[in-house]
């Protein structure tokens, strides 16, 4: 017997452990893919611009922010032919700032949640499974042997093993993607407060 005839033994509630398996995967893998090319813009963002005084030029910097990340796109957006004063435009690039970093966070709860609700949809096929073993054993009398109690019980109890599998792979997923996004978050503000010194500059004093 191999795996996938192990697991196809599990009953009914495979299906949707295995839906979720599925999406944890895909879920997991586009939001690495999203997150880490952020990640990388930004960091090649700020080594350009990083040390950057106040008197650079702003048309210069916007430039490279149109042509730059997202979190700084939607930065330099603020400061168009009519910029705001310094604390308005301090309101509006938080704003954006938090607008980015909730597009990098999308599909996370996502991914909490399956980590949490996986698991529970393996208990729930042991026990419906269990209750199926115990109905045939009714159903025989109790004149049953070892061996077939034995392939009722471990028939249930791979649902159990296989929700609790996806759902391990979920959390750990989730937890490193959230500690991504954390890096990206600090970078974001790092260019927040470049977009402020650079743009915001004559609003000073």
């Amino acid at each position: 017997m191999n795996l996938l005839d192990i697991l196809v033994r599990g009953g009914w509630m495979m299906i949707p452990i295995a839906l979720c398996s599925v999406v944890v995967v895909a879920l997991g893998v586009g939001r690495f893919l999203a997150i880490r090319r952020e990640r990388s813009e930004l960091t090649r963002f700020l080594s350009e611009w990083g040390d950057a005084p106040a008197s650079t030029d702003p048309s210069r910097y916007k430039a490279a922010c149109n042509s730059g990340p997202d979190a700084v796109r939607g930065m330099a957006a603020i400061y168009g032919t009519d910029p705001p004063a310094r604390a308005e435009a301090s309101e509006r690039v938080e704003s954006a700032a938090r607008s980015s970093l909730f597009g990098l966070e999308t599909g996370l709860g996502t991914l909490a949640t399956l980590a949490a609700a996986t698991p529970l949809m393996g208990f729930l096929g042991t026990v419906t499974g269990m209750i199926r073993a115990f109905m045939q054993i009714q159903n025989l009398g109790g004149n049953v042997n070892a061996n077939v109690l034995a392939g009722g019980i471990w028939e249930a109890l791979v649902t159990t093993a296989t929700g609790l599998a996806v759902g391990i792979i979920a959390l750990i997923i989730y937890n490193y993607l959230t500690g991504l996004v954390r890096g990206v978050a600090r970078q974001i503000e790092l260019c927040a407060d470049i977009t402020l010194r650079i743009l915001a500059a004559p609003d000073e004093g």
